[in-house]
Order: C-alpha cells, then structure tokens, then sequence
C-alpha cells in the first residue's frame, strides 16, 4: 500500500494571506472528538458513581483538561525532543517556535503530565479528591491516544520502521522523502523518474541536485518539489503515486499499531477495571503502567525521531522515557492504594459512595 491519504478533511480556498494549507485538519479533528467521548464517557460515570461531579462541573473539567493536554504536549515536546523551539523567534506568525505546532507537534509524555496538574488544579479549585478525577482522565485519556494515533497515520508521520516487502500490512509512505536531503541525499537522485511525472524536467532536478549543497535557491527549490510530489499524491497523481512506490522503503503502520495498544487495548483494560470499587487512584495507577509497557513495545516498530535517533542500549527517546514513566506508574499505584482512604464503587454497582472533599 503506499499512503495517499490527505492530512485535511478539507480545505478552504486558496488566498495570498494563507496559501492552500489552511483548511480542517483530521489531526485537530481527533482532538476534538477525543475530547467529546471523554465528556460523555465522564458524565455516565459521574452520574453512575455520584462522586461529587454534576455535568456543570463535568463540562468544566473536560476544559481543564483539554488545556493540561495541549500545553502540557507542546512543551513536552519542546523539553524531551527539540529545546532549541524555545529559543526560536521569528517576525512572522506564530512568532514563536513553542507555538510552530507544525514543527515537531506534540508529546504524549507531556500530555499526560498536563492533565495530571489540570486535575490537581481543578481537583484544589472543586475541593475534590484529585486521585480521583486522576482515574477519570485515565480511563478515557485512551480514547484520546486511539484517534490521535489515526490522524498521525492519515498524516504519514510517526512512520514506523522498515518491514518486509511481503508483509501484507507493510505501508509505502511518500513522506519519507522530506528526511531524505538531510539523512539520505544519494536517495534523491532515485526520484527522477517521479519529478518528472509532476511536470519537472530530469535535466533540471539533476541540476538542482548537483548544486543543492552550495545554492541555497537550488536548495529550496529541492524542498518546494518534494513537498509537492507529496501534494500530488494526495490530490490523486495515480501516475507520481505509481513511480514513487519503487522507490520507498515498505514500513510497519506503527501509528495503527499504537492506536490499537496503547488506545483501544489500554481503554478497554482499565475500563474493565473500574467496574468494580477500587480506591482512588487505582485506575490512574494501572494506566501510567500499562500506556508506558505498550509505548515500549510499540517503539520497536517505529522510528525514532530523525534528529535524534536511537539512543543508549538502541532504544529510543520514546522508551526511556516511557521506562521513567513505569517505574513511576508502580510508585503511584503502590503510594495511592495505600494513602486513599475513601472507596470509589464501580461502574456495575448501583449504589454508589461520594468522595471526600478536601
């Protein structure tokens, strides 16, 4: 299969102001929507469990929340994989490469730290028992990590690594050619025949080819006909789709693989948890475990940041990151059900059990 798949669910029309990439996006879309079902799965369980959350205050949360994750993933990523975004100033919009969200994106490590302070915030703010609005965001944080994971494949980013040509879920993803003129340039020469399906002449990709490294025009005119390939293929070029197959490498769909764990598996988990009374905490405990076993998992099918690479041991950014965040996750499950003193009953009992304000 190679990816054709178009980061947009639509666009608007073409102006000078924005060009033609300003339109509806399925990543901000997956957002959005993980965020709807995080609101509706948190208002049956609050109305079930009657732990102190009205859906005024169910509504308020899911704002908080929604804020932790997004600040909290942004700066995450900035801190773990590029901090030279905070030191990066230009004089046009967004000014500021902390708020370039098209630069690098987000970082799930850093989200999951920003809605843990939403939820202390909101838990002091509310007089509630933090723990518990912890286990809230737990068991539908997942749901959030499932379609995100889904845009990250519509996007062809987050790629995985290389697999078998005859393996039957092996993808081709055309944007692996953007990384090619830094880490893979003898590659470029292997897209003539796809430049000139896209109504670029061998002879002039040649030429820029041969002084990409003095030319700073020849340069970004190198980017502006890669970006383009990819455009092509998204807006349907069956015949650029067709050359730039024989030359990809076949990769594991590591974003769906991802989606599948660390989203639709780890909900399902802890969701089955949470039907029986637990402490507070319980289920925020099991989540830290279980997203940071899957996330290292998962990383031995996906590439590592291209300018990172792979790390001590050959494990990547990701891995280490997500070992701290196990060993962490033990830490709390073990301090939470030993400290929490009030009784949190499931999702299948009638009865119910109101936790203390603090």
């Amino acid at each position: 299969m190679i990816h054709d798949l178009s980061p947009f669910i639509f666009k608007f029309p073409e102006t000078s102001l924005w060009g033609d990439q300003f339109g509806i996006r399925w990543y901000g879309f997956s957002y959005m929507l993980g965020f709807l079902c995080a609101y509706k799965i948190i208002l049956w369980l609050a109305e079930r469990q009657r732990a102190g959350l009205n859906r005024i205050m169910v509504g308020d949360f899911i704002t908080y929340a929604a804020i932790g994750t997004l600040v909290g993933g942004r700066l995450g990523y900035c801190l773990f994989y590029d901090t030279s975004l905070f030191f990066s100033f230009r004089p046009t919009i967004p000014f500021w490469g902390v708020l370039a969200v098209n630069e690098g994106g987000m970082a799930s490590h850093g989200g999951i730290i920003g809605i843990i302070i939403a939820c202390i915030l909101y838990a002091k703010k509310q007089g509630l028992n933090y723990a518990y609005l912890l286990d809230l965001a737990a068991v539908t944080g997942p749901i959030g990590a499932f379609f995100g994971r889904i845009a990250n494949f519509i996007n062809g980013e987050l790629v995985g690594r290389p697999a078998d040509p005859s393996f039957p879920l092996a993808v081709k993803f055309p944007n692996d050619i953007l990384n090619w003129p830094n880490l893979e340039f003898e590659r470029l020469s292997t897209l003539t025949p796809v430049v000139e399906k896209i109504g670029v002449e061998a002879s002039k990709w040649s030429e820029l080819l041969a002084n990409y490294r003095t030319d700073i025009s020849a340069r970004d005119q190198v980017f502006s006909i890669l970006y383009r390939i990819t455009h092509e293929i998204q807006n349907g070029n069956s015949a650029a789709k067709e050359a730039i197959g024989m030359v990809l490498d076949p990769r594991h769909p590591s974003q769906l693989y991802a989606a599948g764990s660390e989203g639709l598996i780890t909900f399902l988990v802890l969701f089955f948890l949470m039907r029986k009374s637990h402490r507070p905490g319980f289920i925020a405990g099991w989540f830290i475990i279980i997203y940071a076993v899957m996330r290292i998992t998962n990383e031995q099918f996906r590439m590592p940041d291209a300018h990172i690479g792979f790390q001590l041991f050959g494990l990547t950014r990701g891995q280490w990151l997500s070992i701290g965040m196990l060993i962490v996750g033990i830490g709390c499950l073990f301090y939470w059900t030993r400290t929490q003193s009030q009784i949190v009953f499931g999702w299948k009992r009638e009865e119910s059990v109101k936790v203390g304000r603090r």
